[in-house]
């Protein structure tokens, strides 16, 4: 419901934040997005460490 709303973005109240959000909720249930969204949390995560790792290497 919220990917369908989500195109009605030019309007003000319903905005394009409805589509990711949508699509989000969505990943719960259709096993093909819930593998895209694992995949992009494993990254996201991987990368913060990463960058974590580098500035507590360059701060004494």
């Amino acid at each position: 419901m919220l990917v369908v709303l989500g195109l009605f973005g030019f309007l003000p109240v319903l905005g394009f934040w409805m589509i990711p959000l949508g699509l989000l909720i969505l990943s719960y249930d259709i096993a093909f997005v819930r593998r895209q969204r694992r995949k992009v949390t494993v990254w996201w995560n991987r990368r913060s460490q990463r960058s974590q790792g580098q500035h507590s290497a360059r701060d004494p």
